[in-house]
């Protein structure tokens, strides 16, 4: 099978991390229950006579992949496969606003028509004129792993040479409010911000000059107990042939709630290995889990990342293997490992 290197990866986020020299240089810290994505000036992305009509993920979802594309000197990928959470659902909010309001009667159906998930990924292809292979995965907290695992399959066998990959969740105006009164019912809730983001990647089987990483594994399993985790990571390692003291950083997606006990168990199974966190800064949303995935790559880069994402750092060293771990209340884990070229 062919090799699955990563190209480049663009992200928008709470954080400065769309410029900045594709780093972040200062961490902005929130204390309000939901924040939004450091927006970048799209008119140097998107014509203005489209960009009035686009809602926020489809904006994010524009930009990145565009920068993405370029980044990796790429015009036309072999396939286009995103990953949300939500979609649009700014515009499922005006849609049934509206319903509401008019009594379901007079509807137009462009807010509708607007808000499905795979709206970025259309908007990306009608900008690029691309009529490759064209999907979006709606699969929760793993919507971006699921496009990785498509992806990563495709170059793999040979299907496609370069794949423009992408995570986004946009935040909205109502919904991100039940959910938060919901979760401040729970005896432990989530205590970092809710938010919004985009992160898109190219992925291909051809080395080149400036190749950030190698996509070395992507797996997800729907259930596993607290008890079970270190089993299954242990399990996941071993099939790639990596043993626990080669990886040099774990990249966890604490978010302060109850089911933080998983990432305490991996913790444990990494004691001399640096940690890093992140939703604290950039908040949780469905496609959280894609930054981590930039914070990987930026890492084997080797670029700097603040301090303030270190949970753990034993001592300044370059990286070599990195190892992305999420979940979502128990359930929807995910694991990624990255390693240099």
């Amino acid at each position: 099978m062919k090799t699955c290197y990563i190209h480049s990866v663009v992200s928008i986020s709470a954080q400065n991390s769309f410029f900045e020299n594709d780093t972040v240089s200062e961490i902005q810290e929130y204390s309000d229950y939901k924040i939004s994505a450091v927006h970048p000036p799209y008119r140097d992305f998107i014509p203005l006579s489209q960009l009035r009509r686009m809602s926020p993920a489809v904006k994010m979802g524009f930009a990145a992949s565009k920068k993405a594309l370029e980044k990796a000197n790429i015009e036309q990928p072999d396939a286009i496969i995103t990953g949300s959470g939500l979609g649009c659902i700014a515009d499922t909010e005006t849609f049934l606003n509206r319903l509401i309001e008019n009594e379901e009667q007079f509807l137009t159906p462009t807010a509708f028509i607007q808000s499905t998930h795979n709206t970025v990924a259309g908007q990306i292809a009608l900008g690029l004129k691309c009529k490759a292979y064209n999907t979006t995965y709606a699969h929760g907290s793993v919507s971006f792993e699921s496009a990785l695992v498509d992806a990563q399959l495709q170059v793999e066998a040979g299907e496609a040479n370069n794949i423009l990959v992408g995570g986004v969740d946009e935040l909205g105006t109502e919904f991100v409010d039940y959910v938060h009164i919901v979760e401040h019912k729970q005896k432990q809730p989530i205590q970092v911000p809710l938010s919004e983001g985009a992160t898109f990647c190219v992925l291909s089987s051809e080395k080149k000059e400036g190749t950030v990483a190698v996509l070395k594994a992507v797996e997800i399993q729907s259930k596993i107990t607290d008890e079970n985790i270190v089993t299954e990571m242990q399990a996941f390692l071993k099939r790639n042939k990596v043993d626990s003291s080669e990886i040099d950083a774990v990249i966890l997606g604490n978010n302060g709630d109850a089911f933080d006990v998983y990432y305490q168990h991996i913790e444990k199974l990494f004691p001399k290995t640096d940690l890093l966190q992140y939703k604290k800064y950039v908040g949780e949303y469905f496609t959280a889990s894609a930054f981590a995935f930039w914070m990987g790559a930026q890492l084997i880069e080797g670029k700097t990342l603040p301090k303030q994402f270190f949970a753990r750092k034993p001592e300044s060293k370059s990286y070599k293997t990195v190892l992305l771990y999420n979940q979502f209340k128990g359930s929807q884990h995910s694991f990624v490992l990255l390693t240099q070229c």
